[in-house]
């Protein structure tokens, strides 16, 4: 989901990994973000387990442990990384195992692994960084994949949005109706940025993109319940979070209660290269 918005001081949209507040805010509420986010498409997981050597995977930002449910349902042994230790209980608490750290700081300790994965989190992770650490942590030919969901509105729901959001947050930069452009459009400076990163990171062969599209039916009660995990809302106040929710609940009605998003699963993968 598009949750790249900027903190003061305002990083470029490129480097939102230097916004530490937005990026540290989704375990305010992570019984909801849980509850809440779409899983990602089988498609994906499947094409992970194909491209990894083994079974073994650290999933890096893991959250509240969404992908790494999904990868342990596929078989995969997975160990979690997350710097939000709100996050990490819940992901804990399904039987996911976390180092509680953030993965720029994080020590393998000898440990190596087939994959390194992560759902909805590289783009707050330093890309250079973040992937020279996936690449000492990966055994050779060990697969990186960073993926997220990213969801086109119907042009009703994303109007009523954006109205809503200029009045509530009048100084914010972002017109919320980008959502009912083309369903890329909010990642494809993260997805260019990601493999920039692992380029120069090296140890890695040439990235490539990956993309899985479908659609999502969503009830009114569903996207009520995951608006307020969206980065440009989970450091609204509690009346001007009310509003939006009020303003987006009679959007949906006015279509019927309910209403279906194209979405697509992108990612940016890359072996591991050498033999050490």
């Amino acid at each position: 989901m598009p949750t790249l918005p900027p903190e003061q001081p305002r990083p470029s949209a490129s480097e939102p990994h230097r916004a530490r507040t937005m990026a540290e805010s989704f375990g305010a509420d992570a019984e909801r973000y849980d509850r809440a986010r779409p899983r990602y498409p089988e498609a994906l997981v499947r094409r992970i387990v194909a491209g990894a050597p083994g079974p073994d995977v650290l999933d890096v930002g893991c959250g509240t442990g969404i992908a790494a449910r999904q990868l342990r349902a596929a078989g995969c042994r997975v160990l979690g990384v997350e710097p939000d230790a709100r996050m990490a209980d819940v992901a804990r608490r399904s039987g996911v195992e976390v180092d509680v750290a953030a993965i720029e700081a994080w020590e393998p300790a000898g440990r190596t692994f087939d994959a390194v994965t992560a759902g909805q989190a590289w783009h707050w992770i330093d890309p250079v960084a973040g992937a020279a650490k996936a690449a000492q942590a990966l055994r050779p030919g060990g697969l990186l994949a960073a993926f997220w969901n990213t969801f086109q509105l119907p042009p009703e729901v994303a109007e009523a949005l954006a109205t809503v959001y200029r009045r509530v947050v009048p100084d914010s930069p972002f017109d919320l109706r980008s959502m009912a452009g083309p369903v890329l459009d909010p990642y494809a400076t993260v997805l260019a940025k990601s493999a920039d990163g692992i380029r120069q990171a090296g140890g890695f062969s040439e990235p490539e993109r990956w993309r899985f599209d479908g659609e999502w039916p969503c009830t009114r009660d569903a996207w009520l319940d995951q608006l307020p995990t969206l980065g440009i809302l989970t450091g609204l106040a509690p009346d001007k979070l009310a509003e939006v929710l009020r303003e987006a609940g009679a959007a949906v009605d006015a279509l019927g209660g309910s209403f279906t998003m194209r979405c697509a699963t992108v990612a940016v993968a890359a072996t591991r290269t050498g033999t050490d």
